[in-house]
């Protein structure tokens, strides 16, 4: 066990001693971005081994099962709802649908009551990938956070969504970080 350890950083320090009378532990700004970004990191590599899974499980990037799974609860619908629904832009959907259309799970058709309107449904395939491929999040994830208190899980969800502005990411389309390519869409 140290009984002191002193680190100089400029006009900063980082001081821990560990005696008796004096168990105190500082932290400078210095410090704290490396926290903040150790942690972010930490989150991003789970998100990273997340998607994986998923590809690695269904041959679907996290990306493609969102937008299967906002098909299915909205139903025949326009690129525009899908983005909105999933939080990507309208570009990145469409990509994604070309893909999924491309593997036979999502087919577009002309809206009946006006032809300039394209929605996208699932066909059965669709179905069938979207009900095997495992939650978006992981498993101990949901768990834990399914256990907290309402008050808890508002307070955790404001803390990102703060974090997300300060770095002015709220705007930023997710799906680069989310979207790593499959298995079959390596060989192509």
């Amino acid at each position: 066990m140290p009984v002191a350890h002193s680190v100089k950083k400029k006009t900063t320090c980082y001081r821990l001693c560990n005696n008796a009378e004096q168990n105190v532990f500082y932290m400078t700004k210095d410090l704290y971005w490396r926290e903040v970004l150790v942690s972010l990191r930490r989150i991003i590599r789970a998100t990273d081994l997340q998607s994986k899974r998923m590809v690695k499980t269904c041959g679907l990037t996290i990306p493609q099962v969102m937008v299967l799974s906002a098909i299915d609860t909205l139903g025949d619908v326009t690129v525009k709802r899908i983005s909105d629904d999933v939080s990507l832009s309208q570009a990145t959907v469409t990509t994604i649908l070309d893909r999924l259309e491309d593997r036979k799970f999502v087919e577009r058709a002309r809206a009946q009551h006006d032809k300039r309107v394209v929605n996208a449904r699932l066909t059965d395939a669709g179905k069938v990938v979207l009900r095997s491929s495992p939650p978006l999040l992981h498993e101990k994830f949901i768990q834990r956070f399914g256990n907290l208190e309402d008050e808890k899980k508002v307070q955790i969800l404001s803390a990102l969504q703060q974090v997300a502005t300060m770095m002015d990411a709220e705007s930023i389309d997710a799906a680069p970080l989310l979207d790593i390519p499959s298995p079959m869409q390596v060989g192509s």
